[in-house]
């Protein structure tokens, strides 16, 4: 059992009967009484996503994820299939369970399979992915003197602030833990 105050962005814990993740956490204190915890939380089987309000001194009881190596294949229907580096073995996991990495997955790509109790609940993504800009606007002279960007659509259908000079066709490379341009490729 540990605090909910230890709990951190993508750890895996069990309340009640329910395996739930970590998506954001904030520590909050209001202007009068104790510090609080909110919590955008995912139930890892049906994929439904609650904002849920609790005390940092809540105990709950942290689940031990295995984590094997794996490749990206395809999408079949509603769910994404990834093959394990290590035995060949191919698994499923629904669209709703992993919506947010979704938009990070391109063909081939190495990522990593969570898995509780041999039930596999999740992926891990790499820091960094290469993606191709599909749709953006064209660069404008002058367009660097506000300093701001544009948006740009990859081929996985992210929307990606991207700097001026960037055109359709152009790689590149996004941080995944926050969806920012980092560089072209």
């Amino acid at each position: 059992m540990i605090q909910t105050i230890d709990l951190k962005k993508g750890m895996v814990f069990k309340r009640g009967e329910k395996l739930l993740r970590v998506l954001q956490i904030n520590h909050h204190k209001p202007g009068k009484g104790n510090t609080l915890m909110q919590m955008d939380i995912q139930d890892i089987r049906s994929g439904s996503i609650v904002h849920t309000t609790m005390r940092p001194s809540e105990k709950v009881e942290q689940v031990d994820v295995d984590k094997r190596n794996a490749q990206y294949l395809y999408d079949e229907g509603d769910s994404s299939v990834f093959m394990d580096l290590e035995n060949y073995d191919q698994y499923s996991l629904a669209h709703s369970q992993i919506s947010e990495e979704r938009k990070y997955l391109v063909e081939n790509m190495n990522v990593t399979l969570e898995f509780v109790n041999g039930e596999i609940v999740g992926i891990e993504l790499p820091a960094t992915v290469t993606l191709e800009v599909t749709d953006t606007q064209p660069e404008i002279k002058g367009a660097t003197i506000d300093g701001g960007g544009k948006p740009a659509t990859t081929n996985t259908g992210l929307v990606v602030n991207v700097p001026a000079f960037i055109k359709n066709g152009d790689k590149i490379i996004v941080n995944t833990a926050d969806g920012a341009y980092k560089s072209r490729a």
